[in-house]
């Protein structure tokens, strides 16, 4: 059996993904693709999910974790540097704001990259913040 390569996931790539996963987002990603604007798609994914947090709807949030996961593992340098930098790094804003139970449990269901990236990001605010 012959092994596929898959393509690098670029940003307009990311975008389609993002439209299909977040469906109540659609017309907001559409909106700010055209303004070629990745961050701030991936603010409104955040927001989305912090909403979901006010909720307490830790499985879909844990779900939209694992697509984003998904998208970073097959996603180019920029995108990747963007999931890096915008949606791993509001898990301390989900943590600050979660229920300590549901905080653990996001955690736990969270990919071991993505628990990489936090506790890294969590080493270089405490020595450059001293927090």
């Amino acid at each position: 059996m012959m092994k596929v390569q898959m393509q690098t996931i670029n940003q307009k790539i990311a975008v389609e993904y993002l439209k299909f996963f977040y469906p109540p987002l659609r017309n907001e990603i559409t909106q700010l693709s055209v303004q070629d604007n990745f961050a701030g798609i991936m603010q409104a994914t955040v927001n989305y999910l912090k909403h979901l947090l006010q909720e307490s709807k830790i499985n879909i949030i844990a779900h939209h974790i694992k697509l984003m996961d998904w998208i970073y593992r097959n996603g180019n340098s920029y995108v990747r540097t963007m999931i890096e930098n915008l949606f791993v790094r509001s898990f301390e804003s989900f943590k600050k704001h979660a229920k300590i139970q549901h905080w653990k449990l996001l955690y736990q269901y969270m990919p071991v990259s993505f628990q990489i990236i936090y506790n890294e990001q969590q080493k270089q605010d405490q020595m450059y913040f001293r927090k």
